[in-house]
């Protein structure tokens, strides 16, 4: 049994026996090989498919992988502050009609009264006040404006603030204000330029105060540059700003399973100091983590799928191709019926031709994907972008899936053709 059965090389006597002979199962390896040959033969029209489904793979790929990287960013900032820290904010949706205001604007302030009063709570460990303002710092003839926050020893620990150098602010009364100061990294850098800056007088708004530590080099955290800020004592930025009230108070619970109890005993407690009147709202970490993690989880998924209508398109351009690839090698379908091809292996070949396609474009698309979640990572390394492995399963299957389904309609085209017509190009 020699000769090729076409034009193309392929050994079609080794795939089929004649019409009168008994037949014999044709193997997948020769399915893929012709299907294989078949793709070779037109390159042009195989790399425009192959792009089109490349794109749709790598897209899904990567915006995962943007997505997924947002995530657990957001999940380690929050994670960085452990597992049990309660926010308390003023405000309430009943008093304000809306979301708790970024400033006080409730009918009682927070107050340093009621943050010593929360502290006394069993089920806290440590409390930190805190205010915050903007104000020009200057050293010598150098001067810009920066971040200020008010607070008192314990915020090194519940923010989980390190020091480069120094010390941070030191334990006592938060109700009496001291002329000190810790320093962030880059403030430090472009204030004094080199010049050692412990034990120095830096002037913030209208008040001297020293500077006693400097914050490690860290970034971003939670939305603050830690690098642009200086820290002094509460009592001492009430002072500065002219601001009577506290911003937040930040409270650290005994383990992660008294955060609930502390959660209730701080809203008692400071409608207990506030006449009965539950102005404040708690929150607790874990529930600001977990509402953060399910928005980016949906955000990822909604972003993937949009990614994937990419491939719907692509298995289209797949159908289109290969309905006009049938009419292009009738007398090669009517070659291979002449020579014992049921319709059942004809639409077998197509199938393979567009499933071989669907992978190949899968695979680059693939790589594509992998390699611009590197950059990406290369580019920003604090963001961890890399592709979860849902995003890859469902970027291959779904290009496999979009091949088999679009590629079905020009296989069964091609698998009820008549040979006599096929042959005689009709």
């Amino acid at each position: 049994m020699g000769g090729d059965c076409s034009e193309n090389g392929v050994g079609f006597d080794d795939c089929y026996q004649p019409a009168k002979g008994p037949r014999r199962p044709m193997r997948w390896s020769d399915t893929f090989r012709f299907a294989a040959t078949a793709l070779g033969g037109a390159r042009l029209r195989t790399g425009l498919m192959l792009v089109a489904m490349a794109i749709g793979v790598a897209a899904v790929v990567l915006l995962a992988a943007l997505g997924d990287g947002a995530r657990r960013y957001v999940t380690g900032q929050f994670s960085a502050l452990g597992t049990h820290l309660l926010i308390v904010m003023p405000g309430r949706n009943e008093t304000t009609g809306g979301a708790p205001p970024m400033l006080s604007e409730t009918p009682r302030d927070l107050t340093l009264a009621d943050a010593e009063a929360l502290g006394r709570i069993p089920q806290v460990v440590r409390v930190a006040p805190l205010n915050v303002g903007e104000a020009p710092v200057a050293w010598h003839s150098r001067e810009r404006e920066v971040p200020i926050w008010g607070a008192t020893a314990e915020m090194q620990q519940v923010r989980q603030m390190a020091l480069g150098e120094g010390q941070f602010l030191p334990p006592g009364d938060p109700t009496r204000p001291a002329s000190v100061a810790v320093i962030g990294a880059k403030v430090r850098d472009e204030l004094f330029r080199g010049s050692a800056p412990l034990g120095e007088w830096i002037r913030i708004g209208d008040r001297r105060f020293r500077v006693i530590g400097v914050l490690a080099q860290k970034g971003q955290s939670l939305g603050v540059d830690i690098d642009e800020l200086v820290v002094i004592p509460v009592a001492s930025a009430q002072q500065l700003f002219n601001e009577g009230s506290l911003f937040r108070i930040l409270v650290e619970a005994r383990s992660r399973t008294e955060v609930a109890t502390a959660q209730q005993v701080i809203s008692q407690r400071l409608a207990e100091l506030h006449e009965g009147e539950e102005d404040v709202t708690v929150v607790a970490q874990d529930s600001v983590l977990a509402t953060f993690d399910r928005i980016l989880g949906a955000l990822t998924l909604a972003v993937a799928g949009i990614a994937a209508i990419s491939l719907v398109v692509a298995g289209v351009l797949i159908m289109n191709v290969m309905l006009v690839a049938v009419t292009q090698r009738t007398s090669e379908i009517g070659l291979l019926k002449a020579l014992g091809a049921t319709p059942q292996r004809i639409l077998t070949l197509f199938l393979a031709e567009a499933v071989l396609l669907s992978l190949l474009g899968a695979l680059i698309g693939l790589a594509l994907g992998e390699a611009g979640s590197w950059l990406l990572r290369l580019l920003y390394p604090s963001l961890p972008a890399t592709p979860p492995t849902w995003s890859v399963v469902a970027g291959v299957g779904i290009a496999l899936v979009a091949g088999l389904l679009f590629g079905t309609l020009p296989a069964r085209r091609a698998a009820r053709l008549d040979p006599v017509q096929a042959l005689s190009r009709r």
